[in-house]
């Protein structure tokens, strides 16, 4: 009697398949770790100030996958720290490029312009974010507005936009101190007390805590309260002495001595 095996072959075909695609899933899955190992590595090291070796670990991950939005944005932000600003922009436009709606690069390359003093570059990625419903944090992309716009000489335009940010959000601070540096340009000196003390109030870290009490120095130099200013410059020498804004504080505590 003939036996027909056709089943037997039919199992055998589709354990084959099933095989193949759990192979390949298993390999995705292998890739895909290791992308995410040597990312949370780049960003450790990126956080722990080791900016040589984040790239190494960041580069790694791009080199498996460069289809990767935040490895690159990633990246870009360890090449703006070693100053290498033309590589900052390129990955956080791939970033973009890859995923339009992360909202987080097209922050960081806002940033990056106003810190290029690329102003109006600034103006229109951040207005990107500050009308978009979506971004949770509007506040943030209106300060670098606000920013730009004060350093484009559009002073009126800038105070406005510094205030609507902090209408959204009381007490925060990079606005608070945008605002007091512009009203302390504008010879508005007790604006500007008022919100370099509410920036302090804030406790924002050494770096802006130290370039906040530098610019109230100034301006109790400017009100001829010589003692006050010596007050905060001495400050931000015990707190921030290695510091740039601790170096410019000793060298204006030399003047008023």
């Amino acid at each position: 009697m003939k036996r027909d095996f056709g089943w037997l072959c039919a199992v055998a075909v589709g354990a084959t398949i099933a095989l193949g695609c759990a192979d390949r899933q298993a390999a995705e899955e292998s890739r895909l770790g290791q992308i995410s190992s040597h990312y949370d590595m780049g960003v450790d090291y990126l956080n722990g100030g080791n900016t040589a070796m984040a790239l190494r670990e960041l580069q790694a991950a791009l080199a498996i996958d460069e289809r990767q939005p935040r490895v690159h944005h990633a990246l870009a932000e360890a090449y703006r720290v070693a100053g290498r600003f033309p590589e900052a922009e390129s990955h956080l436009k791939r970033a973009l490029e890859l995923n339009p709606g992360f909202q987080g690069a097209r922050l960081s390359i806002s940033a990056l312009y106003i810190q290029l003093e690329r102003y109006d570059d600034a103006i229109r990625e951040s207005q990107v974010l500050a009308n978009d419903p979506t971004f949770q944090a509007p506040w943030r992309a209106l300060t670098n507005v606000g920013w730009a716009q004060f350093k484009l000489g559009r002073v009126s335009e800038a105070r406005e936009t510094l205030q609507h940010a902090l209408a959204m959000k009381e007490n925060y601070w990079p606005a608070l101190l945008n605002l007091g540096i512009l009203d302390s340009q504008a010879g508005r000196r007790a604006e500007a007390i008022q919100s370099f003390t509410q920036v302090l109030a804030t406790q924002p870290g050494p770096s802006a805590e130290a370039e906040t009490n530098y610019r109230m120095a100034e301006i109790y130099v400017a009100l001829g309260e010589r003692e006050r200013a010596l007050s905060h410059l001495s400050t931000v020498i015990e707190r921030q002495p290695m510091s740039e804004w601790g170096k410019r504080s000793q060298e204006y505590r030399k003047l008023l001595q």
